[in-house]
């Protein structure tokens, strides 16, 4: 079983700093985009992507894009779709990637702590996929008023999440106990605690393919809202190379466009070509293909707006969170909207991703 990885990477203040350091001495030199307003087609050369995780479902689009030729077509020779787990924010803070894949809280707490000068520029789930994993008849934890009593398995890298969840519902934590884990559910499976501290997308699959009843109660239906598996760049690039930031987006959008609209050929295209190597399954990454195109990636924001678009609200409702975890930060450092609006405005098709 491949166990998913915390909100946060362990040892990522080291890397930032050095990254930093990098970024800063270079920034007076930057060449800038490689568009020149010639009329002509932009050549972007090669560019690369920093994943959050390994090559599986979580990237679909991002597959989808490079097989399907969208990245070719968008001015790129090459987009290098470099696995992880890695720090977002340390690869794009040191010059290595374009984009990192990441999430509001880690980015946040990068800008917020350490002054990075980052933001996000999308995400393309508008929810997060944290949950409190149990199952039926044992847990059975459906409410926050089922957690009263229960033991739950909290990995210690997403312990100060956890004391956000219970803060901002107003749980007292003596009502409950914790567990020190780790990131394999098999404790929860065998009965031995209550509640798992997971991700809908990896161990609520797991024990739906064990033949076990999951009940899942989401963080972001539950006072945790933040978008996830956002996309971070520097501020750097922001300004001089929005033209390549900009084109990649249009690639990225095309191939989740496809991904949503057929996430079994996106798993298959997982399985089968960019994680062939990992052992993974049809039947688990077909159902996190699922659970994304229908629950995580879409809302009434994005089919009004376009995928990876963070409305207003969403990004009031991510700081809440951010702030609930202890991290303070406000909506104008943490994310720049700027250059999604450029594309939708210049490719207003694209807009319309259900086919």
């Amino acid at each position: 079983m491949i166990t998913r990885r915390s909100v946060t990477s362990m040892g990522k203040g080291v890397a930032v700093a050095a990254a930093l350091t990098l970024l800063l001495s270079s920034c007076a030199s930057d060449a800038g985009s490689s568009a020149d307003g010639s009329g002509d087609a932009a050549s972007f050369g090669d560019a690369s992507i920093q994943l959050s995780w390994i090559k599986n479902t979580e990237f679909m689009g991002e597959f989808v894009a490079d097989d399907a030729g969208y990245f070719t077509e968008a001015g790129f020779d090459s987009v290098d779709l470099i696995p992880g787990p890695a720090s977002a924010e340390a690869g794009v803070l040191s010059g290595n990637v374009d984009i990192g894949i990441g999430n509001a809280i880690s980015t946040g707490t990068v800008i917020a702590e350490e002054g990075a000068p980052l933001k996000i520029i999308g995400a393309t789930y508008q929810k997060n996929p944290f949950t409190i994993l149990s199952l039926k008849g044992v847990g059975n934890i459906a409410t926050l008023d089922d957690l009263a009593g229960k033991t739950i398995g909290v990995q210690a890298s997403n312990q100060s999440l956890w004391e956000a969840f219970l803060a901002v519902n107003e749980i007292d934590p003596s009502t409950i106990t914790v567990v020190p884990v780790e990131y394999d559910p098999t404790p929860l499976f065998n009965g031995e605690v209550d509640g798992w501290f997971a991700y809908l997308t990896n161990e609520s699959i797991d024990a739906e393919l064990a033949g076990l009843d999951p009940v899942n109660l989401p963080l972001a239906d539950n006072g945790l809202p933040f978008v996830a598996e956002t996309f971070t760049a520097s501020d750097d690039a922001i300004a001089n190379d929005r033209e390549m930031l900009k084109a990649l987006l249009v690639a990225e959008i095309k191939g989740w466009a496809d991904a949503i609209n057929d996430p079994t050929a996106a798993a298959t295209l997982t399985v089968d070509t960019y994680g062939k190597d990992l052992g993974l399954t049809m039947e688990k990454e077909t159902r996190q293909a699922e659970i994304q195109a229908t629950d995580l990636v879409v809302s009434d924001d994005t089919k009004a707006n376009g995928l990876f678009t963070i409305s207003d609200d969403l990004q009031k409702e991510s700081i809440k969170t951010l702030k609930a975890a202890g991290i303070d930060i406000d909506a104008d450092t943490l994310f720049d909207m700027s250059l999604l609006a450029e594309v939708y405005e210049e490719n207003p098709d694209l807009i319309a991703y259900s086919k």
